[in-house]
Parts: structure tokens; sequence; C-alpha cells
């Protein structure tokens, strides 16, 4: 069946519906008081959420899988979500499309997977050499950074809500050492984002592919060179068996935010308490994957080296200063091009401006400090 075909079959045949009818509860001490008994809607409302992540795969599958779980508890059963991970239901870098359409009603992933879609949405995932995961949910939470996502989403009927976040990644894995910026010339490399055109005006070709496909691509030579995260994943999927070099710092992704998108007609649907519970949901979900990601990678980076006897590279100084500068032109060229990325990168830029002086007197002095 062709993917379209499959999708209005999907969305015809298989759309949440209210499930269940409506009761009345009525409060006793409404009737002890004489007063008209209280009214509670018991609709029961049946969702989908489709995924970039393999089926319950750790940290951000399975914190999806608890994002559900956490719905139907407080809810009472009133919102139930069936969880889709990749392919599931449709491929991976198709959820964006998906929850449009009304295929699912809700999806999990990056906001840098749809860039041929909303090329000013990478602003709300990650750019190279920008702001870090604090920095990020400064913005998107205490600043406008949500105000500006959800305008950009509004015309594609979704809503957006920070929901997860990696953290500062590794550099990637590399079959071969890398000494200057000129040994990125000819190298393909698995890189999403911003970081992908980057790449590519380093000579390169970036790659954006599931990570499903990863390690097979780089075990088989279509790639040279992958980044996947950091440590935690890495070792999971077994990188340093295939790839000799483990380079850091992450200077393509310093604080990658995750996103849930809901189909807005589907929230508006909703009574208001189950949308007050979808937002806090979101919100716990936001703090628990950038925890989560904390806690392991410190845990596996220590048993790569020790255990595996990886030895850490880093990149050259003078590669990631070519590095940045390439991220510069490329940011350039984006907001030259995209009036809406001109708009988003303008609220970011001023953001980050206002929030250095903070940060130079409190995490850089105080990172300064324990090398003294």
């Amino acid at each position: 069946m062709k993917k379209l075909d499959r999708r209005v079959f999907l969305k015809k045949g298989g759309l949440a519906t209210l499930t269940g009818g409506s009761a009345l509860v009525f409060g006793c001490s409404a009737q002890e008081k004489g007063e008209s008994p209280a009214v509670h809607s018991q609709k029961k409302f049946a969702w989908r959420i489709v995924t970039t992540w393999s089926p319950h795969f750790p940290v951000l599958g399975e914190g999806v899988d608890r994002f559900a779980e956490w719905i139907g508890e407080i809810s009472q059963g009133r919102l139930s979500i069936q969880v889709y991970g990749a392919n599931e239901l449709v491929p991976a870098f198709e959820s964006f499309e998906a929850v449009r359409q009304g295929v699912a009603q809700m999806g999990h992933g990056a906001s840098y997977y749809w860039a041929g879609k909303v090329p000013a949405g990478q602003f709300f995932s990650s750019v190279p050499f920008g702001m870090n995961s604090q920095q990020m949910n400064a913005w998107i939470s205490g600043g406008d950074g949500l105000k500006l996502w959800q305008e950009l989403y509004a015309p594609f009927g979704l809503l957006p809500f920070p929901a997860g976040n990696t953290g500062m990644q590794m550099g990637g894995w590399f079959n071969k050492k890398i000494d200057s910026i000129g040994d990125i010339r000819g190298l393909k490399m698995r890189i999403p984002g911003l970081g992908s055109k980057v790449i590519n005006q380093a000579g390169g070709t970036g790659l954006a592919t599931p990570g499903a496909e990863i390690y097979t691509n780089l075990e088989r030579g279509v790639i040279d060179a992958t980044e996947w995260i950091g440590p935690y994943h890495d070792y999971l999927k077994g990188f340093h068996k295939i790839a000799k070099y483990y380079y850091y710092p992450g200077w393509h992704e310093p604080g990658t935010v995750l996103e849930l998108i809901v189909n807005k007609a589907a929230f508006e649907g909703l009574p208001a308490d189950l949308q007050a519970i979808v937002r806090t949901a979101a919100a716990r979900l936001n703090g628990q994957i950038l925890a989560e990601f904390d806690a392991k990678n410190g845990e596996y980076l220590a048993k790569l080296i020790h255990e595996h006897k990886v030895k850490l590279e880093k990149f050259p100084d003078d590669m990631l200063k070519a590095f940045k500068k390439f991220s510069g032109e490329v940011i350039a060229d984006l907001v030259k091009t995209d009036a809406d990325a001109a708009r988003v990168y303008e609220s970011y830029s001023a953001f980050r401006r206002k929030i250095a002086g903070w940060e130079d007197v409190t995490t850089h002095a105080y990172n300064a400090a324990l090398k003294i």
C-alpha cells in the first residue's frame, strides 16, 4: 500500500474517537448543602502518539511510554494514549505530517527533523555553538521562545511543547582520525539539523538518517562517521566495536530540545482539565529525560574508557574555529532566505546576549574555579 493511501486509510478508519459516553458525578458536599450537584464530563478519549524513536528505545522511547502512562493515571483513564515507535504506524520522519493530518493526535521527536517543512523550527532544537540545555529551557519557558514556536507551527494546525532535552552531546564516531578541517572533505557523516549544513559547508556530506539505521550504515561504509547523542546510547548501539575514534565536544548540539507536537483541533476538543494534564505531563517529561541523560552519560562514558579502552579525541582548536565560522555562514544563509527564521533567530540571539553576562559570573566562573 502506498504511503498516501495508508495515511488516508488510517485517517478515515483509525482515528482516535470518543470511546465512552458521559456520566454525572455528584459531589457529596453539594448534596449536603442542598445545592445543585456538580457535573463532570466522563467522556473517554483514545489518542495515538507517534515518535521518531524505535519502540521503547532507552530514555527517549521509554520516556514517551511513561508520558502516556502518566496521562492515563492522572486522568483516571479518561485520556488513554497508544504509543507507536518509528515505523510501527508511520516512518520515523513522517511523524510531523502524521500529526498534522490527524493520523495521530501527538508526536514526539526533534524539530530539526522537519527542517524541510519548517526551516525556522531548527532553532527550537539545537544550534551549532548555540545555547545549552539550561539556556534553551530559559528562552523557551522564561522568554518568548514558546510563543514564537507556537506561532511558527500554527499554520500546520499543531501545538508544540518542550518535552525533553539530550543535554550536551558528543562530537561523534569516526572511522579515520580527524586532524584538520581538510579531513572533512569527502567525508559522509550522519548528522541532522544545522550541523549537517556545517559539514556540507566544510566539504563533506551531512546525512539525517533515523537512529535505527546508523549502525548498519557505519559498519557497511555507507557513512564514514556518525553522531548519536552521547555515551549511553553510543554504548548501547555498539559504535565502539566498529569505529575507532570518539570525538568531543558536540559543537553541533550543545543542548538539544525534544518536542511534543499535538494536533491543535484534537487538543481543543479536550476538556480543560485534560488539556492541563497534557501540559503538565509534557513539562514533567522535559525534566525527566534531561536528568536521565545526565545520569547515564557519565556512567557510560566511564565504561567506554575503562572497560573498552576507548580513547577520547578532542577536535583540534583550529577545527572548532572553522566549524564555528561555517556555522555562522549557515545561519546567515538561513535567516536571509526565510523570514520566519530571521524573526526567530533575532529573539534567540537577543536572549543569548542577555543571559551571557549571568553565565560568565556563574557557570563559566565556577567551571574555571574547579580547575584551580
